[in-house]
C-alpha cells in the first residue's frame, strides 16, 4: 500500500493513525503504518515528555508524528484563568443540575480533573512543541487547520511536515497557501471536529484544489476497500482515528465505555457542540440531548465550552455513568464490533486493500487470476 508519501516517509502502508494513546501510536508505527499521538490532553510539558520517551523507545527507529490544536491567529495575554471568568453562571448551574439529575458523585477531595482539555490553548500547544522538536518526528499536524506562521516555519526548519485538518476546498487552498505540506481532507463522518461535506464528495474536491500536494482521506474509513476508494479518488494516504479506540492498546480507563463502542451502530453518533464548542462527532448520549435540547441554555464558543465541562467529564467518565458516558467517534463505530490488537486491524486492512485492488482488476479486465 505504497504512495509517493508513504515512500517520502519510509513508511510500509499509506495509513496515518491518529490516537491519544501512545502505545496504539506505537503499534501503528510497528505495523508498518505512521503513528500519530495526540497531544491535546497533556497539559504538563513533563507528561507529553515522558510519553514522547516512551513512544521513541518502542517504534524500533520507524517513524512517527504528534498533532496539536491551536488556531491560525496569535493571542497574546491570555490566561487560562482570564477565560475561565468569562464562563456564565447560568452554564455553570446547567452542569450542576444535569450531573446532579443523574446522580453523579464528586470527585474525591484533592483529585484534580484527569480531563482538562487547555491543549485548545494556544499557549499550552506552544509549550508542547518546546517538548516535540527535541524529538525526531517527521509530521506535525494541526486539527484546527493552519498553525501559525511560526510554528510552520519552526517545524519546516526542523525538518518536520507539517499537516493540516480541511473540511472544504476552501480551508484546503488556504492551507496549501500557508505553506502546509499535506492536507487531511476530513469529511462529516469522522469522529471529533468535522464539518458538512461527506468524504466521498471532499476528498476529489481538496484532491483537485490543492494540486501537486499530498492529501489524506480521513473520515469514516476503517476498511482496506475504503482506503482504495481514498486513493482512487486521488488521495496519497488514509488518516484513520476512531478505529484505534477498541483495540487491546488503547487505554479508554473504562469498559463501559469500550462495550459502549463495540455496541454502538453508525446511526448512534451526532455531531456536538457538547464537548468542545465546536461542532465534534461523538457517541450520542443524554448528556449530549441536554446541550443540544433548546431549552438548555446552550453551549459556548471553544475554549469555553471545554473548560466548562471538564471536571464533569472527568467524574462521568470515573464513575461510568452509563447515560452521560460517551467519546468522540465517527460513523465508522458501526464497524468496531470486536476488541483486537492494532497488528490484527492492520491485517485486516491490508488484506481488504488487496481485496479492493484484485476486484478492480477484474471489474476492468486485468486479473491475473
Amino acid at each position: 500500500m505504497e504512495t509517493e508519501l508513504s515512500k517520502r516517509l519510509g513508511i510500509e502502508h499509506a495509513i496515518f493513525g491518529f490516537t491519544p494513546f501512545p502505545a496504539v501510536a506505537a503499534a501503528i508505527t510497528r505495523a508498518g503504518g505512521f503513528g500519530v499521538l495526540g497531544a491535546v490532553r497533556y497539559t504538563a510539558a513533563d507528561d507529553l515528555k515522558r510519553d514522547l520517551d516512551w513512544l521513541h523507545e518502542h517504534t524500533d527507529g520507524k517513524p512517527y508524528g504528534l498533532d496539536v490544536v491551536m488556531p491560525a491567529k496569535k493571542v497574546e495575554g491570555v490566561s487560562e484563568a482570564d477565560v475561565e471568568a468569562m464562563i456564565p453562571e447560568v452554564h455553570r448551574q446547567f452542569v450542576r443540575d444535569t450531573l446532579a439529575k443523574h446522580g453523579v458523585p464528586e470527585l474525591p477531595e484533592g483529585e484534580a480533573s484527569g480531563w482538562r482539555i487547555t491543549g485548545w490553548m494556544e499557549q499550552v500547544a506552544r509549550n508542547q512543541l518546546d517538548v516535540a522538536f527535541d524529538y525526531p518526528i517527521k509530521l506535525l499536524a494541526n486539527a484546527l487547520g493552519s498553525p501559525p506562521a511560526d510554528v510552520v516555519q519552526r517545524a519546516h526548519d526542523h525538518g518536520v511536515l507539517v499537516a493540516a485538518l480541511a473540511g472544504s476546498a476552501r480551508h484546503a487552498r488556504h492551507h496549501a497557501d500557508a505553506g502546509i505540506d499535506i492536507v487531511v481532507a476530513q469529511g462529516y463522518e469522522a469522529g471529533g471536529h468535522t464539518g458538512e461535506i461527506a468524504s466521498m464528495v471532499l476528498v476529489p474536491e481538496v484532491v483537485e484544489a490543492v494540486n501537486p500536494l499530498p492529501v489524506l482521506a480521513a473520515g469514516g474509513i476503517g476498511s482496506g476497500e475504503q482506503i482504495a476508494a481514498g486513493l482512487a479518488l486521488g488521495a496519497q494516504g488514509a488518516w484513520l482515528g476512531s478505529l484505534w479506540l477498541t483495540t487491546t492498546e488503547a487505554d479508554l480507563h473504562s469498559r463501559a465505555l469500550t462495550a459502549k463502542l463495540l455496541a454502538a451502530g453508525s446511526g448512534d453518533t451526532v455531531r456536538s457542540r457538547a464537548l468542545t464548542g465546536k461542532p465534534a462527532r461523538q457517541l450520542r448520549t443524554e448528556w449530549t440531548d441536554a446541550w443540544d435540547d433548546p431549552s438548555g441554555p446552550g453551549t459556548l464558543p471553544m475554549p469555553l465550552q471545554g473548560l466548562l465541562v471538564a471536571d464533569a467529564v472527568s467524574r462521568i467518565q470515573k464513575y461510568e455513568v452509563g447515560p452521560l458516558l460517551g467519546t468522540p467517534v465517527g460513523q465508522i463505530v458501526g464497524r468496531m464490533n470486536s476488541e483486537r490488537t492494532v497488528q490484527q486491524e492492520f491485517d485486516e486492512l491490508t488484506g481488504g486493500f488487496e481485496r479492493a485492488v484484485d476486484r478492480i482488476n477484474r471489474i476492468a479486465g486485468r486479473s491475473q487470476s
